[in-house]
Order: C-alpha cells, then structure tokens, then sequence
C-alpha cells in the first residue's frame, strides 16, 4: 500500500473553485483507475487542499490544476506503512 498526499494552496480567489476542481475532476479521474483504493479531500483555513490518496502500488498522480487559480504548483509526497 502507498498513500500519496498533494497539496496545493489555492490564490487568494480561487479557493472555492479550486476546491470544486478537486473534487468534481482531479479526484475522480484517478479513483476510476484499478490500482486507486480511497482518496480523501481535507482543506484548510489557509486556501490550502490536501488529497490523500491509496494506492494498491504505483501511485498516479492529479491532472495539473487550472494555473489562473492557484497561488504555487502541488507538492506531492509519497508514503508507505510502517510496521510497529
């Protein structure tokens, strides 16, 4: 199992539409693909989107978000479980 988290901070105005972007496109252009498992959507009060995504092995990633409604590119990090 991998989780993939991306992030990305929304520009100052495109909060709202960035937000329906994710969920309404990016999100589910890759839930449909066999090796996704679950995708989360988390936001924040900083116009920051968080996607973490389950993989089964080879982790996908997002489309490119509209450029006009982001304030930088997405940051992506990949993790796997750790046994304890």
């Amino acid at each position: 199992m991998i989780a993939r988290m991306w992030e990305i901070r929304a520009s100052v105005n495109g909060f709202d539409e960035l937000l329906t972007w994710v969920c309404d496109v990016a999100v589910p252009r890759v839930e449909v693909l066999p090796q996704h498992v679950s995708s989360d959507v988390f936001s924040s009060t900083d116009n920051r989107i968080v996607v973490i995504s389950k993989w089964r092995h080879s982790p996908e990633s997002l489309p490119a978000p509209p450029p006009n409604l982001i304030a930088r590119a997405p940051h992506v990090w990949d993790f796997t479980p750790v046994d304890r």
